[in-house]
């Protein structure tokens, strides 16, 4: 029985040895990452902007000036910061199916406090204040922002608190709107807009308790629409468009209407930029100073105006822009005169200029602007040239 037991195990341990190890269980595969939570960006910039003037004649604001006064000369030199600006973006990647951004832009325009201070106390002054909802192929806007129909400006370090050309071809005011735009094609870009805007007639108002203007007592807003056209990159295109404003100022019992046919283009090839602008209408000071700030004429009827602007700008070097240009607003003199036929008021502003501007690697950025201003009343024509030395730091 022993022999037969170890002839047994003899046999049977070589044979277990040789049977193949049963295979590994697969495991499951690893589940997948979870996808980075969409997050809210915020960012704070801003612009700090030291401005040196001269200007050798009377002008109706002496550091940022718009037209030339027909009372007695008088030179000036001095310094503001009060062109400084902030600004405050937050975007969101989805809003409605769509994308979002908004911004806040401020600087310190707003005026000077009643201080011995002079221009060291500028007050602050919200410039720009929009909500924007993007969709691949529409756009929603609410906020403060420039009309639709004259949505460019100039470039210029000299003047920001009033863009360049203001009261001379530029409508630019910021007023509070909502405003939506529909676009067809990827390449080659259609887009129609529509927006409804806060009225203005432009007049000042208190320093606390406001009253209703003449566009305001209208009890109507602002309408207007704007066809665009627009090639190139999305976010430097180039773009052709024309628009139309409509709106309405009480005077009594009376309505009076506010209307403008506007064009404008940019036009970018290689480092050579055109922007130009152009509108023909009535009563227009409620978007910026249209009519050189006259929208009704001595005898109550809505004055006609034409003007426009455009400027050229090369960029010789990435961090050098060297530009020129013109703006002018044409009033009807038969519009500004009285019951006797004798003009009043201003009867036509040209204001030319021109600008360098230097922003080396880094946050600095400096400039050099030189404007002559030439405003006719009926007395005669009056001139002034501004010039202007700028030195900042962005953030």
């Amino acid at each position: 029985m022993r022999a037969t037991l170890l002839v047994s195990l003899a046999v049977t341990l070589p044979l277990a040895a040789q049977t193949p190890p049963s295979p590994p269980v697969p495991l499951p595969p690893p589940a997948p990452a979870p996808a980075p939570a969409v997050k809210r960006t915020l960012e704070l910039t801003g612009l700090v902007l030291v401005n040196g003037f001269f200007t050798n004649a009377r002008v109706n604001n002496s550091d940022v000036p718009q037209f030339a006064d027909s009372l007695a000369p008088a030179s000036a030199v001095g310094g503001t910061i009060r062109q400084t600006r902030l600004g405050l973006l937050v975007t969101e990647p989805d809003v409605l199916r769509g994308s979002f951004s908004g911004e806040v832009d401020l600087d310190f325009f707003g005026g000077q406090q009643p201080s011995s201070g002079g221009r060291t106390f500028p007050l602050v002054r919200l410039r720009r204040a929009v909500g924007i909802v993007s969709w691949a192929h529409a756009q929603l806007l609410f906020g403060q922002e420039s009309p639709l129909v004259a949505e460019r400006s100039p470039r210029s370090l000299a003047s920001v608190g009033f863009p360049d050309f203001a009261a001379a071809g530029n409508l630019w005011l910021w007023l509070p709107q909502f405003r939506v735009t529909l676009e067809q094609g990827y390449s080659l870009r259609l887009a129609e807009q529509v927006a409804v805007l806060a009225p203005t007639s432009g007049t000042a108002q208190g320093l606390f308790n406001t009253q209703p203007d003449s566009a305001e007592r209208s009890r109507r807003p602002y309408l207007q629409a704007r066809v665009r056209l627009a090639w190139g990159p999305t976010d430097d295109p180039n773009e052709i468009a024309i628009g139309g404003h409509l709106g309405w100022l009480a005077s009594a019992d009376t309505l009076f209407q506010s209307r403008a046919v506007t064009a404008d283009a940019r036009f970018q090839v290689g480092s050579v930029e055109l922007l130009a602008e152009a509108f023909s209408g009535k009563a227009l000071a409620g978007l910026g100073g249209g009519g050189i700030g006259q929208s009704l004429g001595p005898t109550g009827q809505e004055v006609r105006t034409t003007g426009g602007w455009g400027q050229l700008n090369v960029r010789p070097r990435r961090e050098v822009v060297v530009g020129a240009g013109c703006g002018i607003d044409d009033p009807d003199d038969g519009d500004l005169s009285d019951a006797l036929g004798n003009p009043q008021g201003r009867l036509k502003n040209l204001v030319c200029a021109g600008h360098v501007e230097v922003r080396p690697r880094g946050p600095l950025v400096f400039g050099v602007e030189f404007r002559r201003f030439e405003t006719t009343y009926p007395s005669g024509k009056f001139t002034a040239n501004h010039f202007n030395l700028a030195a900042g730091y962005r953030f």
